[in-house]
């Protein structure tokens, strides 16, 4: 990879992480981003206490919990896909183990093996639906809610 390519990968992905931070839903969640890598595949997300994602009971509002790994998988894959493939969320499941107390986190990661899948998956220009699975973590390493996340994927037709 040139020079020029990894640094406007750099700059693109340190322009994401700012706007994201500053996105309105983000903000009003209290969601962060606190790292993308220069090469799209990982992100990490974190969220604090605060009073206004905060539900009756004094735990974080399910729905802030949600908002915290939405949408990266999408997100991170139209990058490192590029412009030859559509890239959807489709669906979601979250399913909350215990109460989030305090500052939480969640990593998603894309790795070589689901590049793999996803381009022996779509080679004949058919949908994939793959599942990937996202853990919030509490600062003494619990989990919190575990969430699946399903992505709409398919080649584009190329102009014959």
């Amino acid at each position: 990879m040139s020079i020029d390519k990894k640094f406007n990968r750099t700059n693109q992905a340190k322009k994401l992480k700012r706007l994201m931070n500053r996105y309105g839903p983000y903000l009003g969640a209290g969601v962060k981003i606190e790292y993308i890598a220069n090469d799209w595949r990982e992100i990490r997300v974190s969220m604090n206490m605060h009073w206004y994602n905060r539900n009756a009971v004094g735990t974080h509002f399910g729905g802030s919990l949600y908002a915290m790994i939405d949408p990266h998988y999408m997100l991170m894959l139209m990058k490192l896909l590029g412009k030859g493939y559509v890239v959807w969320d489709k669906a979601a499941s979250i399913d909350f183990i215990k109460p989030g107390k305090g500052k939480l986190t969640a990593t998603m990661v894309i790795t070589d093996e689901m590049l793999t899948d996803i381009s022996h998956a779509t080679a004949a220009g058919v949908k994939y639906l793959p599942e990937y699975p996202v853990e919030i973590i509490d600062e003494s390493g619990e989990v919190v809610a575990r969430a699946i996340k399903t992505l709409y994927i398919r080649k584009k037709a190329t102009a014959s």
